[in-house]
């Protein structure tokens, strides 16, 4: 077999939708942008959707709307793509780190705490895998400090619950990435920006095109950080297979668990969440080894992510000590995830982790 980590879904409709634009001639700041935003919104069961670029740009555009600068500190996990931190570091800010949950693999709550001082101006909790973070306990603690903001690092958990709550609809700001590995995607690189409030999506709308209201009257600094129209009708499209897609995935996801479960240490989902798997991350004694295992029996695997965000040169981090987080990255992989996944591939790949344990 030969079985892919992550697979893009594609279709005719989403084929024939590029095609329209492509003949029509409009391709930004059109129809299909305003729809995604307005039913993205409704999806998520939060007032303000704002397309843009990518979730790094999402990220960027919320630290904007904030006001990050010099002299801020913004707390995030280490365990996580670089693009939560770097948003906030590139405005000049200083980024704190927080070790995570070792269950969920999500920023501990204990850890911000800890942590959060009078210079902190957001915390960004990632929902990372599909897992929400502890969005209740987050919240509480920045509720406790004047002028502390939190954004939901969303990027992986489209469609995700937390205590009910659609994730991305909790905090001040959340950001979204529509990256082609992820629960839905537009076919390349975009984004969302979500909120509740009116003031913060007007900062975030003007920012992602050039600071302007009107075409040649730029009132703030921004940048071009657009969703195009091809990029829009294919979000739009994907959207609406996204309920079905978040249960496949759960379904895959129980599996593997009812397989693994005796075998490696499966992901564990809080009774408080919906976890969506972005991606299916077990930990094993001998990782590289299964990993090699594996990549020969003709499946790709993935590690999400192998050097924390702290111990990346560009990011200059020195004395940080995470050690929950620096057990787990030499201990994770990532199987095969998608809606793609058929009954076989699924039976397959988990004889092939059983056949290596085994031995």
């Amino acid at each position: 077999m030969n079985i892919s980590l992550s697979k893009m879904y594609m279709d005719d409709e989403i084929k024939g939708a590029v095609n329209d634009i492509l003949t029509s001639g409009y391709y930004i700041k059109g129809q299909n942008l305003r729809s995604f935003e307005s039913e993205f919104a409704q999806a998520f069961n939060v007032e303000y959707a704002i397309g843009v670029s990518s979730g790094t740009s999402a990220i960027l555009l919320a630290m904007m709307a904030l006001g990050v600068k010099k002299g801020d500190e913004v707390i995030v996990p280490s365990h996580t793509f670089i693009a939560t931190a770097s948003p906030a570091k590139f405005l000049g800010a200083d980024i704190v780190y927080a070790d995570i949950d070792p269950d969920t693999y999500t920023i501990s709550p204990d850890d911000i705490a800890e942590k959060i001082t009078d210079k902190t101006k957001a915390v960004i909790p990632v929902h990372l895998y599909g897992h929400a973070a502890d969005m209740d306990a987050i919240m509480s603690i920045a509720d406790e400090h004047d002028g502390v903001s939190v954004v939901e690092d969303a990027c992986q958990a489209h469609g995700g619950l937390y205590k009910g709550k659609n994730v991305g609809s909790i905090g001040d700001l959340a950001c979204f990435s529509f990256f082609p590995s992820k629960n839905m995607t537009v076919g390349g690189d975009g984004g969302m920006v979500t909120t509740n409030n009116e003031e913060l999506a007007g900062k975030v709308s003007v920012r992602r095109d050039h600071g302007r209201r009107d075409k040649y009257v730029h009132d703030v600094l921004g940048l071009n950080l657009r969703l195009n129209e091809i990029q829009a009708a294919i979000g739009r499209i994907q959207l609406k297979h996204l309920p079905d897609w978040v249960e496949t995935r759960r379904d895959i996801a129980s599996r593997y668990n009812q397989m693994l479960g005796d075998v490696v240490e499966t992901p564990k989902e809080q009774s408080w969440t919906k976890h969506v798997y972005y991606v299916y991350t077990i930990q094993s004694d001998d990782r590289d080894g299964l990993a090699k295992h594996l990549n020969d029996s003709g499946i790709a695997t993935g590690i999400y992510y192998p050097v924390p965000v702290h111990r990346q040169p560009c990011m200059e981090a020195e004395d940080v000590s995470l050690p929950l987080t620096e057990r787990c990255v030499d201990r994770i992989l990532s199987l095969p995830m998608h809606p793609q996944l058929n009954d076989n591939e699924v039976e397959y790949i988990a004889s092939k982790v059983i056949e290596f344990e085994g031995k």
